[in-house]
């Protein structure tokens, strides 16, 4: 019978200022990114759906797509993990915990929310733009007849 060696587990270096500095950029990435989602909201209760609400929504869109192609994980949990974050799951923000906890919960409803109070804006709009178009098409008509008589 061959008895296996084990080795003692090396204890995780923890590197406190790498650490510090990942979760205050991935907290400032965070607050920049929910900005965008409330100024969507925002354009959106409003009925504006501008350029701004645009640059907006791309990047919430960028952070969903990168966040989804991650398997649904932050890129920064590696980083965290790296530098001896015991988890580096989106708990390592400069967050409350319960908060940082039930975000994806909290996102993803803000997320359909705003699709849908821009998608009545945009369908809004086209309604009243065919609405508006038909007079003046109608106007132009007349005016050329008109002119030919």
């Amino acid at each position: 019978m061959t008895s296996r060696r084990t080795e003692p587990p090396v204890p995780l270096l923890v590197h406190a200022r790498r650490l510090a500095l990942i979760r205050g950029a991935h907290t400032v990435v965070w607050f920049s990114i929910e900005s965008c989602v409330g100024y969507l909201l925002w354009a959106g209760a409003t009925g504006r759906s501008d350029r701004r609400a645009g640059a907006a929504a791309a990047v919430v869109a960028g952070e969903c797509l990168v966040f989804a192609a991650n398997g649904f994980r932050c890129p920064l949990t590696g980083l965290a993990e790296r530098a001896g974050a015991a988890s580096g799951s989106v708990t390592d923000i400069y967050l409350p915990e319960w908060f940082a906890r039930n975000l994806p919960a909290i996102h993803v409803p803000l997320l359909v929310l705003n699709g849908w109070l821009h998608g009545r804006t945009l369908h809004r709009r086209q309604v009243q733009g065919r609405g508006a178009s038909r007079p003046a098409i109608q106007c132009e008509r007349r005016g050329a007849a008109a002119v030919a008589v």
